[in-house]
């Protein structure tokens, strides 16, 4: 077999792979129906994320929705990141060991979970590597091509995830501190920096627009998850992430930190982890930058390794991987893999069950958001079915986070539901502007102390109607309650909240305080 052909086939396990290891009792993540709601709302930027994601959104909308249409574009993310580290593997001289080698982090590692989400990091992990393969190209090649090809992925990789700025700005550091004539006084460099703008302009026309929501994002993100992140965490997971083939990556930075030619890799490494430390980012913001470091890695080790070396290197990996697999991708149903858990000798100890509220779970945080939606949505449908015709027509279906109202509107027309809002993520931008018409509040609220709070006596009527029961979801205890005849300092005090909501997602608006809320007490609708 040729390498080209033995690259191809790698590329389409990887592809295939993730499909035969999930449990089919696992539905959509809860991120994923925000990102399928985005597409059913097209525009230039939404609050969380660029618009190119909504993109593949649309398509997956467009295909009928289904669980292999949500997760064939991470996967075909994972694939295609590894045909460039592939490429570039041969451009360096790498034949099948090396292909391999280079391939065994795409499924012995943490991307075996990052590319089977359908979230922004399939994506900026492989504009990270595109632009880095177009830079490294040019310097083996010197065709201008390969500059624009670096510019053409910055700018799609900026319409796909902000973090791509953190990577241009290593690479773009690293260029200067080697001082890499060769790129720096050619004008097609520049030429390419432009058509990056070009790109990116209309997202930032959008944020310009809307008040720079982007702003609030990250500081609300920084408020309440970054800045529990610690340096000495976000170190221990760079080394955690690609443990199975860390031979590799680390071969790969030594080799370019001592390759004049290719040293602004190097710096890039080190300027981008050292930006993200310094901004507390999540430790997985930086996996963009080691697939090049593969790439450089696996030739040098095929060149310098002998044969029991070799077999050595594939063991250790596929053992650690085969290891870890189970703790990336869910294998089996929650009862059982909650069980499997509490044997398995690293879930526990390497944070993989540790929550966003630092606490350890049964499963990990991932894997409990892509359960019981369909649950939740039935039961909203058969509280919303006890409603005669005059109720169902003058009722607000009003959810407290984007999941839960992704979901009733992903599994809704299933169930003859009206459409679900809410004001959390980019949903509050979909809010009806008249709430005047609406005599029934159907709530879906992840606040089991709803019930408690002082809003609800501003309703004629208020039921308790339900709650989701699976011990093992995100979701579970979240209630299910049916309101009717709200009063007019309920309306009144609705509307503020909204008006409320969106000033702060502005930049201007994150900074200033609005008058109290007279019936403010906490709950989901306050």
């Amino acid at each position: 077999m040729k390498p080209i052909h033995l690259l191809y086939l790698l590329a389409l396990i990887k592809l295939i792979l993730p499909f035969f290891l999930q449990d089919p009792a696992w539905g959509p993540h809860r991120d994923e129906f925000l990102y399928l709601a985005e597409a059913r709302h097209m525009a230039w930027g939404y609050m969380e994320v660029p618009p190119l994601l909504s993109v593949f959104a649309w398509l997956t909308n467009f295909l009928g929705g289904a669980t292999w249409a949500i997760k064939i574009w991470p996967s075909l993310g994972g694939a295609l990141t590894y045909l460039l580290a592939g490429r570039l593997v041969l451009h360096l001289g790498g034949r099948w060991f090396a292909l391999v080698l280079a391939w065994m982090p795409f499924v012995a590692g943490a991307w075996l979970r990052i590319h089977f989400l359908f979230q922004p990091n399939f994506l900026d992990i492989f504009f990270w590597t595109a632009m880095a393969y177009g830079l490294t190209r040019f310097q083996q090649s010197e065709k201008p091509l390969h500059l624009y090809m670096a510019g053409l992925s910055f700018g799609l990789g900026m319409l796909s995830k902000y973090t791509m700025v953190f990577y241009a700005t290593g690479l773009m550091a690293g260029l200067l501190l080697t001082w890499d004539r060769k790129i720096l006084t050619n004008r097609h460099f520049y030429y390419a920096i432009g058509l990056s703008f070009l790109l990116f302009l209309p997202n930032l026309l959008w944020q310009v627009r809307n008040g720079f929501p982007v702003i609030y994002h990250m500081k609300a993100l920084h408020d309440g998850l970054l800045q529990y992140v610690s340096n000495s965490d976000f170190l221990k997971d760079q080394l955690l992430y690609n443990v199975a083939t860390l031979f590799t990556w680390v071969t790969g930075l030594v080799w370019v930190a001592r390759t004049k030619q290719y040293r602004f890799i190097a710096w890039a490494f080190f300027v981008t982890l050292a930006l993200l430390m310094v901004g507390h980012g999540k430790s997985y913001y930086s996996q963009g930058a080691y697939p090049i470091l593969f790439a450089f890695g696996a030739p040098v080790l095929e060149a310098w390794t002998n044969k029991w070396w070799k077999i050595g290197m594939i063991a250790f990996s596929l053992f650690i991987g085969i290891r870890l697999a189970p703790l990336l991708l869910p294998f089996k149903a929650p009862a059982p893999l909650a069980a499997y858990y509490v044997r398995h000798p690293l879930a526990s100890k390497v944070g993989f069950l540790r929550w966003e509220d630092l606490q350890d779970h049964s499963l990990p945080q991932d894997f409990a958001d892509m359960l019981s939606w369909e649950e939740m949505t039935q039961k909203v449908a058969n509280a919303y079915a006890s409603l005669n015709s005059t109720e169902k027509a003058r009722t607000l279906l009003f959810c407290d986070n984007y999941g839960e109202a992704g979901a009733v509107n992903y599994y809704g027309p299933k169930y003859h539901l009206p459409p679900a809002y809410s004001d959390n993520a980019s949903f509050l931008y979909w809010m009806p502007r008249d709430f005047d018409q609406f005599e029934v509040l159907l709530l879906v609220t992840d606040d089991k102390q709803e019930m408690q709070h002082a809003f609800i006596k501003e309703f004629k009527e208020v039921q308790l109607v339900d709650s989701i029961t699976n011990p093992y979801a995100r979701e579970h205890g979240s209630l299910i309650i049916l309101l009717k005849g709200p009063s007019e300092a309920f309306r009144q005090a609705f509307r503020d909240k909204i008006d409320k909501s969106k000033l702060k997602t502005t930049a201007e608006g994150a900074v200033q305080t609005l008058k109290p809320n007279p019936l403010e007490d906490g709950g989901a609708l306050h």
